[in-house]
């Protein structure tokens, strides 16, 4: 700050003056009226010597955080005239520096600068970046939409919409690489555990209602399918989706992804995807966890090799009737906190309103079935028959592999109110009068409880009458509250169950994608910004585990909403270019984000310079 004054005048004003610079401009405001030459006569002989000594002081007490500023209000002054159709908000947002405080550890701008290098773009490729990630988690939109609200953060980005497009083009390029440097540098962050990886593939549903065509490479003849096919849509839309495989960490933090068309089958993208995560992983060997889905014998005896491990989920009613017989054969079953001997018909039928009962009712039965299977090692053996007539045969190796059943009563009692409820449904469905056959189809179809009997005479029109079907109710309830996991580990069976208890947690991931970062529906039409659309919503995901990581290990654990709602409500507004006002207010997530951070944003006033510094830092 400065003393300013009008020096031709006869009885000048003394004002304390403060330069700003708001954008590339710089300029400057009168924030304390000191007094006229006249009146300060009357408190000192010297009133130039007075005016600087009060200028010196404001110096000082804005260094010390603490100044006092004039402001003249003039409540019939009217807003400046705008062209716009709509009105928009001055509030500013500041909550994406703590995302910025992550996004700088990463080191991203070293890793766009080279690609900025390589395809001699005219523009910030790190800004362009950083932007869509910040956007896509505080104020998810269509690429078009986040250019149009820029405006709303603090540094007020300046690019066009053009090179948001020209920089999805190139991201593409750099797929691997970016995913590569993404978890290399996300272990300054936090420390990866990446002795488990789970995996789990979802679609995402596009704005469009025809799929892409396959075409050929002209260079290699190759068949390249399109990414917008129609495939079986989890949200049962009539859309064409992509499909989406996703790795995670023992912690919850996404490892890599793999981006595949909407009709490819799920077991056979596992193995390709993971094989880039080995690669990425340096060889480290760890253990494979997924649902039946993604549990196909290839990909057992994939991860039966190289000191790979695995953990899978196995559905019950696909077992060969021996191993089911071995299931419901009711000995050998050990409760799982204590490992002594239960039977299930125990498990069935005690009274859990007995309070003696409550450890028995959130315990679990348990046993394990060995369950070793020959495998193709596609390799060749030469075999010597009796007969003297030698040939060369594919040889045999053995996949070891456990069968962990659990039986637990909550489960079969949840399983059986979700049965009772559709059993309902289909005797309303009878009592409605109308036929079965021609209603529709659900995703929990309720017919396949209803039984159709024809009864008539020779030559005569059959009669078809319709009742629910014990059989196939007696059928469903043997398998209620079983569930299996099938593994080549030899741990102990509460370890095992452990980490196969975490795979919630990537659906998670998905919900988190899906529901607060609005990824779907996809607009775009090229296969190249469609991949970069998921290539940003990944780096968006990532920076945010490892926040709510960074907050899990101060022992403050907040629900995704919780740090969106106060991370999407950090604003300030400018107040007449002399200082910002937090438009926001005080609350634990935003305690706990300032206290891993120390980007301390819980004040009610920043001066410029000040967020301009944190900024700085952050970068």
């Amino acid at each position: 700050m400065k003393l300013w004054y009008n020096r031709t005048a006869k009885d000048p004003t003394y004002f304390v003056q403060q330069g700003y610079r708001i954008g590339k401009k710089v300029t400057t405001k009168n924030v304390y009226r000191i007094g006229k030459h006249s009146e300060l006569l009357k408190i000192t002989g010297d009133p130039l010597s007075y005016a600087k000594e009060m200028v010196a002081k404001y110096n000082k007490e804005y260094e010390e955080g603490k100044q006092t500023l004039t402001l003249n209000i003039d409540y019939d002054e009217k807003l400046k005239f705008s062209e716009q159709n709509a009105s928009s908000s001055t509030a500013l947002n500041v909550g994406y520096f703590f995302l910025q405080d992550i996004y700088g550890k990463l080191k991203l701008s070293a890793f766009l600068k080279d690609m900025h290098k390589n395809h001699k773009a005219t523009f910030d490729c790190n800004t362009v970046n950083r932007f869509l990630t910040f956007a896509r988690i505080l104020d998810p939109a269509s690429k078009l939409g986040t250019f149009n609200d820029l405006s709303s953060y603090y540094e007020k980005p300046s690019f066009e919409y053009q090179h948001i497009l020209r920089f999805m083009d190139m991201l593409s390029e750099n797929y691997d690489s970016y995913l590569e440097h993404l978890f290399e540098k996300s272990n300054a962050v936090v420390k990866r555990n990446t002795s488990v990886c789970y995996f789990d593939c979802t679609n995402f549903y596009c704005e469009t209602e025809r799929e892409d065509e396959d075409w050929v490479d002209e260079v290699t003849g190759e068949v390249i399918k399109g990414l917008r096919k129609y495939g079986y849509s989890k949200e049962n839309r009539p859309n064409p989706i992509v499909q989406m495989g996703l790795f995670m960490d023992g912690d919850g933090i996404p490892l890599s992804m793999c981006i595949n068309h909407g009709s490819a089958n799920e077991q056979t993208v596992a193995v390709p995807a993971e094989k880039k995560l080995t690669r990425m992983l340096k060889g480290k060997p760890f253990i494979y966890c997924a649902d039946s889905g993604l549990a196909s014998y290839d990909i057992r005896k994939f991860n039966d090799m190289g000191g790979k491990a695995y953990i899978v989920t196995q559905s019950i009613k696909k077992l060969s009737n021996v191993l089911k017989q071995a299931v419901f054969n009711d000995f050998d079953y050990l409760r799982l906190s204590n490992g002594e001997r239960v039977s299930i018909e125990d498990m069935q039928s005690f009274d859990k309103n007995n309070p003696d009962n409550l450890d028995l009712y959130n315990d679990l039965a348990f046993k394990v079935i060995i369950a070793d299977s020959a495998v193709d090692t596609g390799l060749y053996e030469t075999r010597t028959y009796k007969n003297g007539v030698t040939k060369k045969v594919k040889a045999k190796g053995m996949l070891k592999q456990r069968l962990i059943i659990t039986f637990s009563r909550k489960a079969m009692e949840y399983q059986r109110g979700v049965r009772n409820r559709q059993i309902e449904r289909a005797i309303k469905m009878l009592n409605s009068g109308k036929d079965p056959e021609l209603l529709k189809k659900g995703a929990n179809d309720v017919r396949r409880f209803i039984k159709r009997t024809s009864t008539g005479n020779d030559g005569e029109k059959a009669l078809d009458t319709y009742i629910i079907d014990e059989s196939v109710i007696a059928e469903e309830e043997k398998y209620d509250g079983f569930y299996a996991i099938a593994t080549n580990l030899d741990d102990s069976v509460a370890d095992i169950l452990h980490i196969n208890s975490q795979r919630y947690k990537i659906e998670d991931c998905f919900r988190v994608m899906k529901t607060n970062f609005n990824s779907r529906p996809i607009w775009h039409r090229k296969p190249e910004r469609i991949t970069a659309h998921f290539l940003i919503c990944y780096t968006a995901l990532l920076i945010f585990r490892l926040l709510q990581k960074k907050l899990d290990e101060t022992g403050t654990h907040f629900t995704a909403e919780e740090i969106l709602s106060t991370l999407r409500n950090m604003n300030v507004v400018n107040m007449d270019d002399m200082f910002y006002a937090a438009a926001y207010t005080d609350s634990k997530v935003c305690t706990a984000l300032n206290t891993i951070t120390q980007i301390r944003l819980d004040r009610k006033y920043y001066k410029p310079k000040e967020l301009n510094r944190k900024l700085s830092v952050l970068s």
